[in-house]
């Protein structure tokens, strides 16, 4: 009798490349997932935490239209490039044309956090391990740092989390033409990164052992010295860099209760923790000065807290210290250091994990209750007027800057709006019928009638009926607006 041989058919595995940047790929894809998710949440709920959002989507329009970035709600003709050194701002411009929507700023950034934390992950799966290497990466991707930065919504900072990640991880792995290239853009991104990016090229110059890298010093100084005193006051409005008087550097070394303020030390004490202790021991960890120096010598408490965007930038230099103090006590002459050093990814894993119940993204998992307010938010919406030019506040002003020329409520050099918009919750709980006296005070002679007055937003609109000798405010700030759109909020 014959016997038939059966023979198995060889598994054909993917690519080495391809399965080394699976698990990047998928952090990095569930990382913008998440945040993409939280920002539909801040959407739906009208959580909205400051002016910023809405100022960024007009930058972003005027670039899509090929304009100048003027932003109506800083002033009737403030250009955005005056207020900081930013011209990496310009990729809005694509992003905003293809889906014109303030919404669409926040995919940008959730989406600079992914690729942050995935370039974080394919690095520390190589150098740590399969395993620690992605709980690092998903800790990176949800560091309170960033966290904070997506409950403040979208800031330009975003820009520099996948930058300075690539940069960081090439330094890391000796990919000396990666680290400039990565660093160099990364100063375009905001003034003070120039001086991140001249402490860059110092460590870069030193790890390398060739001067010539010193030349990223230079860059990152030379573009932070044009930022400031050329760049800025070429656009600036008032000829200066306006945050100059913000600065306090001898009043603040010189007041011990300034200098050792609780939410400095607090900030400090956080980013020893989440570096597991190791990080100092790497140079990576100086890049983490200038941003708090700056910080900290500032006049403006909100810069020394954990709230806001200050600290996005430096969790990729606090996860790249970690990783680079890991490799290099792993060389220590001390037993107990390199038995340390085995531990302390996972230790800053650990620290990330007791963070999150008490970081923004806890909202997800017991807030998705549609607030009372939508319904009103709803209604005062769809009454105002398409493409009328709109004053307001903070409450309503991400959902009326697409289609609308939008102004900031009682800034004294404001042309009559057609409309006023105002949300009770700033304004001591405004009834009503004070809508219109706010609108008769800040724009005398101009006749405003009471269009929509719901509990939380009050709506007033020019009477139609008055004369028409004023121009309309949509005309003074640029012309015609796109046709109106409507954007639900549940």
């Amino acid at each position: 009798m014959s016997q038939v041989t059966t023979r198995r058919m060889p598994v054909r595995r993917p690519p080495r490349a391809m399965r080394e940047w699976a698990w990047p790929v998928a952090v990095g894809s569930f990382v913008t997932s998440v945040y993409c998710v939280y920002a539909f949440w801040q959407w739906t709920h009208l959580s909205t935490k400051s002016w910023d959002l809405a100022i960024f989507a007009q930058f972003a329009q005027r670039l899509a239209r090929f304009e100048a970035p003027i932003t109506p709600i800083k002033g009737i003709d403030f250009n955005l490039f005056g207020d900081h050194f930013d011209p990496l701002l310009v990729v809005l411009g694509p992003a905003y044309a293809l889906w014109p929507h303030a919404y669409t700023l926040l995919v940008v950034q959730a989406a600079c956090f992914g690729i942050g934390a995935g370039v974080i992950t394919a690095t520390a799966r190589r150098l740590l391990g399969p395993v620690i290497g992605v709980l690092l990466g998903v800790a990176l991707g949800f560091s309170w740092g960033l966290q904070y930065a997506a409950e403040a919504q979208f800031h330009e900072i975003a820009l520099a989390i996948p930058l300075l990640s690539m940069a960081l991880m090439a330094l890391i792995e000796r990919r000396w033409a990666m680290v400039v290239v990565a660093g160099g853009l990364t100063v375009f991104v905001k003034e003070d990164m120039g001086l991140t990016i001249a402490v860059l090229g110092a460590v870069l110059a030193w790890r390398s052992r060739e001067r010539r890298h010193l030349w990223l010093t230079a860059w990152g100084a030379g573009w932070f010295l044009f930022g400031n005193l050329v760049w800025m006051p070429l656009f600036n409005s008032e000829g200066q860099w306006n945050r100059s008087g913000k600065l306090d550097v001898l009043g603040t070394i010189t007041d011990p209760e300034v200098m050792f303020d609780r939410n400095k030390v607090l900030i400090v004490i956080a980013l020893i923790l989440i570096g597991a202790g190791i990080a100092l021991r790497s140079p990576v960890a100086l890049l983490l000065v200038p941003t708090l120096a700056w910080r900290f010598m500032s006049t403006d408490h909100s810069y020394w807290g954990f709230e806001w965007h200050y600290n996005a930038v430096l969790m990729p230099i606090a996860c790249a210290a970690l990783i680079d103090g890991v490799l290099l006590l792993r060389a220590s002459p001390r037993a107990w250091l390199r038995g340390y050093s085995k531990a302390a990814a996972a230790v800053a894993v650990a620290a990330a994990a007791v963070l999150m119940p008490f970081l923004p993204l806890h909202v997800l998992v017991d807030e998705w209750g549609k607030p009372a307010r939508a319904d009103d938010a709803r209604l005062v919406l769809a009454a105002v007027p398409e493409g009328a030019s709109v004053e307001t506040d903070t409450g309503l002003i991400n959902y009326v800057v697409d289609d609308h020329t939008v102004l900031w409520l009682g800034r004294n050099n404001n042309p009559p709006p057609d409309c006023v918009l105002v949300d009770a919750r700033f304004h001591g709980g405004t009834r009503a019928t004070d809508v219109l006296a706010m609108a008769a005070s800040m724009h005398p002679g101009i006749r405003y009638v009471l269009v929509h007055g719901g509990d939380v937003f009050q709506l007033a609109c020019r009477d139609a009926s008055a004369s028409s000798s004023d121009l309309p405010a949509a005309t003074i700030l640029g012309g015609p607006l796109p046709p109106s759109r409507s954007w639900s909020m549940s």
